[in-house]
């Protein structure tokens, strides 16, 4: 038995002679690898969040829930989102992106949903789905032409995997792309798009060699207008509900060869890789908004009084306040480990789906407990809870359900 099997049993076994029983102090490798572990948001980072921040309090807070009751994106915030960068944010400048990281795409997104899920979503599905997939697997050609308008703002994109028969049982897709001479034809729809009726530029997935199941999947660039395209019905939805869902149409929809996205039945593949990201964005918007319910709660129980004193005061809210603050505080950090080993292009699949699990989890949570905390008044619009309530469910259903994040963590774990 080595001493690593016995120091896995319990067992303490004994320094080599002269050696000293504290590595970490002997050893300046080990040294210098604790040195580099920093928690802090440096300078630009900080800055980044309190832009966006006032940026959010300031344009998107006033006007919420008018825009939530009346189900309408407003397409007026998007100029603006490009002003401060944000509809680029982790692509290179020359290609018009931002130049930023992982990380600072999750200080956006959480620091958006904090305020407003609906425009997070947006951000969320424009940069992290559609913007980077073409990104990830065009080609140059590719990249040059679409990249620029969508990272500038320019344009708007979305993306499309799911179907009506085809939702967590993604390799089930039914639309299909049959060429043409040059050409590709694509027939079939999308379910519950993201921005499906705003966006200019669509990545949609269809089945280019049958029975081939995931492998006979490949993905395509669409552009708005074209002849055969369109959006469908638009969805009545419980929550984020300013953020624009809606089916897309293809009947005999005629595209270019040049506008497949990767190489023939690689899309799902590459849909997958493009997830991992999106999974990390999905988890920062869980956060944010997770993160508003509990400020929102944590002003209303040191105002309200019963019993002649502030809620506050009551051990039974102090206790829900501090897992509150708690669990939000442990998805964060598991969200920016997330990001940081994708910004290093350190595969991130199980890290991801655990940042988005945990975090969805936690925002139902917290909103859940936001909601009974301001009692009555929870339960009216008047309050910023409400709707908390209504959008954080979406986070363990989109981009992967709660029980699909579990599935790819097992996976991860046991192979």
């Amino acid at each position: 038995m080595d001493g690593m099997d016995a120091g896995s049993r319990g067992v303490t076994p004994s320094p080599p002679s002269g050696r000293s029983c504290n590595p970490v102090r002997e050893n300046p490798v080990i040294l210098s690898t604790r040195n580099r572990m920093n928690l802090e948001f440096d300078e630009e980072q900080g800055i980044l969040r309190q832009t966006v921040r006032e940026f959010a309090e300031a344009e998107i807070a006033p006007h919420s829930m008018e825009w939530d009751e009346a189900q309408r994106f407003p397409l007026e915030i998007v100029p603006k989102l490009a002003e401060l960068g944000i509809m680029g944010v982790i692509f290179p400048p020359e290609l018009g992106g931002s130049g930023l990281t992982h990380i600072d795409n999750v200080i956006v997104v959480e620091e958006l949903a904090r305020v407003d899920g609906s425009i997070a979503l947006f951000v969320s599905a424009h940069n992290s789905l559609c913007t980077s997939h073409i990104f990830m697997a065009g080609n140059e050609e590719q990249r040059r032409r679409f990249v620029p308008p969508l990272a500038s703002g320019a344009k708007i994109g979305a993306w499309g995997l799911t179907e009506s028969g085809a939702g967590s049982d993604a390799g089930g897709t039914q639309t299909t792309a049959v060429k043409d001479g040059n050409h590709y034809v694509l027939n079939g729809s999308k379910n519950f798009i993201t921005n499906a009726s705003i966006a200019d530029i669509f990545v949609l997935m269809a089945v280019t060699t049958k029975g081939a199941g995931s492998r006979g999947i490949s993905a395509f660039i669409i552009e708005k207008g074209t002849p055969g395209f369109s959006a469908g019905k638009k969805e009545n939805k419980l929550g984020l509900r300013a953020s624009d869902t809606a089916s897309v149409i293809l009947e005999e929809c005629r595209i270019p060869r040049e506008n497949l996205l990767g190489k023939e039945g690689q899309g799902f593949v590459d849909s997958l890789r493009v997830l991992d990201g999106g999974r990390i964005s999905i988890a920062a918007l869980a956060v944010g908004m997770a993160q508003g319910a509990y400020e929102a709660s944590l002003r209303y129980a040191k105002e309200r009084k019963q019993f002649g004193k502030r809620i506050a005061e009551f051990q039974a809210i102090q206790f829900k306040l501090a897992d509150m603050a708690t669990e939000i505080e442990a998805a964060r950090l598991l969200t920016l480990k997330a990001a940081d080993l994708k910004h290093r292009a350190v595969r991130s699949t199980k890290e991801s789906s655990m940042a988005k699990l945990l975090s969805a989890e936690v925002a139902v949570r917290v909103a859940n407990e936001a909601v009974q905390i301001h009692g009555g008044y929870g339960f009216i619009k008047d309050f910023p809870v409400e709707k908390y309530y209504r959008d954080v469910k979406l986070c363990t259903i989109g981009e992967g359900t709660s029980e699909i994040q579990r599935m790819v963590i097992a996976r991860q774990i046991l192979e």
